[in-house]
């Protein structure tokens, strides 16, 4: 029996575990304010709000309920458009209603429940984080500045808030009910009812975020025998011992870019992940899903491929550590076996003089597939590189290490020169094809220039140097 609370309501359900919240929330609680839109979380209408407890603190962030399980909303607090109503409207609601920020209505639930996140964040409000709140819902009626005039009215409100909670703000100001103040005590009483997750079961299919298996998969995963990895405590966390980083496989996006070992290492991480996805993804999405879902294009397996990421599976008691940059066979062929669970990331942090920069291109500058993506890893002496190690997704069957460029670099200077015959060499070693998002030559021209970006960021004023 799956146990929640459903806005004010504790629920339970006898439903299939992967039968998705958007369906269970509509069709069997009949709170339609929630919209079925792309059913692929590319609109946002049917976001709604997930809080848990977090190191003994109820945090909430977003999701798209077309591709989040009922397994996975276990011990949570789910909360739909109606689980924030008040008497009248509430605040997100009545800048909305003000700045005339909404047309047809489609879309407003879920731009509703963004903002309303964004009251309840911990984080200082900045109108820049109410904007970045609302990248993942669509408004097909074009009416985005009136929607960015009612985000300024509410960031106005929330620098009322100065040092208080966030959650006492919300409720004492009539930005969510009353109720959300009893949420902390009623989760902690419903978890110690709740099962914990179980070791994995070989046979079962394992499911993390589900941000792709729900897109590819839907009518299969709804009645899927799963095992439910997100929640498994020994499969989260981000920690360093000595320099070597290590991550949970149920790590997401969204705990990565709000890691202090990520901010610490990778300066320009909030402009990486600003490029990846979009908020509510960002909170379901795994990086383990992102590797073991082998596209050729996939964000982070490029990101990590050039910090050369090693890669711990277990079977049973059985450990082995893989290589990232020998994982991939082929275009989606692995070195994992079927009973396998990648149970671990680590890697070297990026120390000293280190340099690091990770590049993409798609149709869109946010929120789209790649075109082309590329990560570099230098360590310098001096202007000489002593270690590299280059990457990149859309110009091969699989994400692609260069190993012959990396190579070339070692115990190079940077200058024009070399950069001309890295360029020659990465061309030797890509397979590029046709398809919608390229043609093969304009992605090897694509790639040529996001390499040269690479260098240009590492070396300030290699242009009017003459170096590049």
């Amino acid at each position: 029996m799956l146990k929640f609370i459903l806005n004010d309501t504790e629920v339970s359900s006898a439903a299939a575990a992967g039968t998705l919240l958007l369906d269970f929330i509509r069709y069997q609680q009949h709170l339609t304010g929630t919209k079925i839109g792309c059913r692929e979380g590319d609109c946002g209408a049917c976001t709604i709000l997930v809080g848990e407890i977090i190191e003994g603190k109820l945090k909430y962030h977003t999701t798209t309920s077309c591709l989040m399980p009922l397994g996975n909303a276990t011990g949570k607090h789910i909360v739909s458009i109606e689980g924030l109503n008040v008497e009248g409207l509430n605040v997100v609601q009545q800048a909305f209603a003000d700045e005339g920020a909404t047309q047809c209505g489609f879309c407003t639930p879920g731009f509703i429940v963004s903002l309303a996140s964004f009251c309840i964040s911990e984080k200082k409000p900045a109108y820049e984080d109410a904007i970045h709140a609302v990248n993942g819902n669509i408004c097909r009626c074009t009416g985005y500045k009136s929607i960015e005039r009612a985000a300024a009215l509410i960031n106005q409100k929330m620098q009322q808030r100065q040092q208080q909670d966030p959650l006492t703000f919300a409720s004492e100001n009539n930005i969510v009910p009353a109720y959300f103040s009893s949420i902390l005590q009623r989760l902690t009483q419903l978890r110690e009812t709740t099962c914990t997750p179980s070791q994995p079961v070989a046979h079962k299919k394992k499911l993390g975020g589900g941000t792709d298996l729900y897109v590819q998969q839907h009518e299969e995963m709804v009645n899927e025998d799963i095992d439910f990895l997100l929640n498994d405590h020994s499969l989260n966390g981000i920690t360093v011992q000595g320099n070597i980083c290590w991550m949970g496989a149920s790590v997401t996006a969204a705990d990565m870019a709000a890691s202090p070992v990520f901010e610490e290492y990778f300066s320009n991480m909030p402009h990486y992940i600003k490029l990846i996805s979009s908020t509510q993804i960002r909170n379901m999405a795994t990086i383990a899903g992102n590797i073991c879902n082998a596209s050729p294009i996939g964000d982070f397996t490029i990101f990590f491929l050039a910090l050369d990421a090693q890669l711990q599976l277990r079977s049973g008691e059985t450990i082995r550590t893989v290589p990232l940059r020998d994982f991939y066979k082929g275009y989606k062929q692995m070195d994992k076996q079927a009973d396998e669970l990648l149970e671990k990331i680590f890697f070297s942090l990026p120390t000293g003089n280190a340099h690091f920069n990770f590049e993409k291109v798609c149709k869109r500058t946010h929120l789209d597939i790649a075109t082309v993506n590329t990560a570099l890893l230098l360590t310098m002496q001096g202007d000489v590189i002593t270690a590299a190690g280059l990457s990149a997704g859309g110009v091969a069957a699989v994400p692609f290490y260069f190993s012959q460029a990396s190579s070339f670099l070692t115990n190079k200077k940077i200058s024009a020169g070399v950069l001309q015959e890295l360029l020659s060499i990465i061309q030797a070693e890509i397979e590029p094809i046709s398809d919608v998002r390229g043609s093969a030559t304009y992605k090897r021209m694509l790639l040529q220039q996001l390499v040269t970006a690479h260098f240009l960021k590492f070396v300030p004023g290699a242009e009017a140097k003459g170096c590049l």
